[in-house]
């Protein structure tokens, strides 16, 4: 039974993804807003739905570690697997209004809940201050949407053409969210049970299996518009849930739980950072040429991996997990800094004055 829910779960992954990615599309053009903008609210808050009803029944049920590392750990699937996958399966264009606005607020917010977490709880007044922070966020989302507006579409006669049915577009984004939370948790309940079974903690749980298994809308809606040509939707449902997941999600889960998130000292010296660093990548990698070109996608996976391995040889307490850390740290985080400083400096010479056009998204 249990093989069976995780095999639906996928499925209906698919197909809400589907579903949520042309209604979404659709309703851009209809009511006049960029996709981008799109991907930032709307896809983003319904993506994260299946974080915060995980986070929210860890906490009540005293399953802090759980709570926490899911949020965590969704941020780090979300940048480094997630958009990863999404770049490797076709370049994603950077809006340059992305890189001004929205990628500062999820470095911000990323640095902000590690502060608040330093004295090992996350409480009321820090959800609170969290959750203000997301309405605001959201207000300027929606009103930077509406300068973006798009124009009405024209037809090849001159004509405006025919807006879409906002209606319709809005019940298949709705009956796509539905399918994404409902097969999430199929397959996360699934998965859980699979890694209780092998008797792996609450906190490596949420920051592996849970932590996957809730992005996996993020995952599916990233990759599906990413191979439809949505590609702004693919990059604002990553930076959108980031900033969901910390400034709604961990925000109400605090607020509601009876005393707050507990912060596990491993959480805050290792997890966070790693979720602070998976942010501030991403300002060299959407800066080089205002895309994430193939190389950069496998980039990220790779550096996914490592992550991924981390976790298994601690939670395994291997003998070669202090060796995988200094290797880690000493000789591949140096080279990969090197890399993308190269690659940026790089762009910047090729949009000099002089220097050519940058190569556009198909020559990626």
């Amino acid at each position: 039974m249990t093989v069976l829910l995780f095999l639906l779960g996928i499925g209906l992954l698919v197909l809400g993804a589907d579903l949520l990615v042309r209604g979404a599309a659709r309703l851009a053009t209809a009511v006049g807003i960029s996709p981008l903008v799109v991907g930032l609210t709307v896809v983003a808050a319904g993506t994260g739905s299946p974080e915060l009803a995980v986070s929210l029944r860890a906490a009540l049920a005293g399953n802090a570690d759980l709570a926490y590392g899911n949020v965590v750990g969704s941020n780090v699937a979300n940048v480094l697997l997630i958009l990863g996958i999404s770049a490797a399966v076709a370049p994603l264009a950077v809006s340059p209004a992305l890189l001004r606005r929205d990628l500062p607020w999820m470095a911000g917010a990323s640095v902000l809940t590690l502060l608040l977490a330093l004295d090992g709880r996350i409480g009321r007044v820090d959800g609170a201050v969290l959750l203000s922070l997301g309405v605001a966020y959201t207000l300027i989302s929606v009103r930077a949407g509406r300068r973006e507006a798009r124009p009405v579409p024209v037809d090849p006669t001159g004509q405006a053409a025919r807006r879409p049915s906002w209606p319709r577009d809005a019940a298949s984004v709705a009956a796509g969210l539905a399918l994404l939370v409902l097969g999430a948790r199929w397959l996360v309940d699934a998965a859980v049970a699979f890694a209780r079974a092998l008797g792996v903690s609450d906190l490596v749980v949420g920051l592996t299996v849970v932590a996957v298994g809730t992005s996996l809308p993020e995952v599916a809606t990233s990759v599906l518009a990413s191979v439809r040509g949505e590609r702004e939707i693919a990059v604002g449902n990553v930076v959108g849930s980031n900033v969901f997941n910390l400034l709604v999600v961990l925000a109400l889960t605090a607020l509601v739980a009876p005393a707050g998130i507990e912060v596990a000292a491993g959480a805050l010296r290792v997890d966070t950072p790693v979720m602070i660093g998976a942010a501030l990548v991403c300002f060299p990698v959407f800066l080089t040429r205002h895309l994430v070109a193939r190389p950069e996608g496998f980039l990220l996976v790779g550096l996914y991996g490592l992550y991924t391995g981390h976790l298994v040889l601690a939670a395994q307490a291997s003998p070669y997990h202090g060796r995988f850390a200094a290797f880690t740290v000493f000789v591949v985080l140096p080279a990969v800094t090197a890399l993308l400083g190269l690659a940026l400096l790089r762009a910047r010479r090729q949009r000099a004055p002089g220097a050519g056009n940058p190569p556009r998204v198909a020559d990626a």
